[in-house]
C-alpha cells in the first residue's frame, strides 16, 4: 500500500498539469492508495480555496475518490459522514473534526455557529463552561 499526499490526488482530481495527472492516475490504478485523514482535508481546501470549485464538485470528487475500488481511507466512516454533513452545509474540517470525536462523550468549541448548525444533525457540540 502506497500512501499518497494531497498534491498527487489535487493532480488525479483537477487534472491540471497533464504529465502528473497521468502519473497520479497510473498509481491509483495499479497500486493501493491509502488516503489519510489530513490528505482528504487539505485537498478540500486546496480545491475550495486555491481552485474555487464549488462545495457540490467537491463533494462528488472526493467521494468518488473513496469508492475507488484500489483507495483506502484512514477512517472512511468518519471521512463519508463528514461529507454528508458537508453537503448538507456543515464547513468540512468542522464536519471531520465531530465524524472523528465519536467516541468522545462530546465536542467542545467556541463557535457559536458550528454549535447551532451541527445541532441538527449530530450530538450538539457545546460550549464549555
Amino acid at each position: 500500500m502506497i500512501a499518497a499526499d494531497t498534491n498527487v490526488v489535487v493532480r488525479l482530481l483537477t487534472g491540471d498539469d497533464p504529465e502528473q495527472a497521468a502519473r497520479a492516475r497510473r498509481l491509483f490504478e495499479t497500486e493501493t492508495v491509502f488516503l489519510p485523514k489530513t490528505v482528504m482535508l487539505e485537498t478540500e481546501w486546496v480545491l475550495r480555496s486555491l481552485y474555487r470549485k464549488n462545495p457540490g464538485a467537491i463533494i462528488d470528487a472526493l467521494e468518488g475518490l473513496t469508492a475507488l475500488p484500489n483507495t483506502r481511507c484512514e477512517d472512511e466512516a468518519a471521512i463519508l459522514q463528514a461529507l454528508a454533513w458537508n453537503r448538507q452545509g456543515l464547513d468540512f474540517a468542522d464536519a471531520l473534526h465531530l465524524a472523528s470525536s465519536r467516541a468522545a462523550s462530546g465536542f467542545a468549541t467556541f463557535d457559536k455557529a458550528l454549535i447551532k448548525q451541527a445541532a441538527p444533525m449530530t450530538q450538539a457540540p457545546y460550549e464549555p463552561s
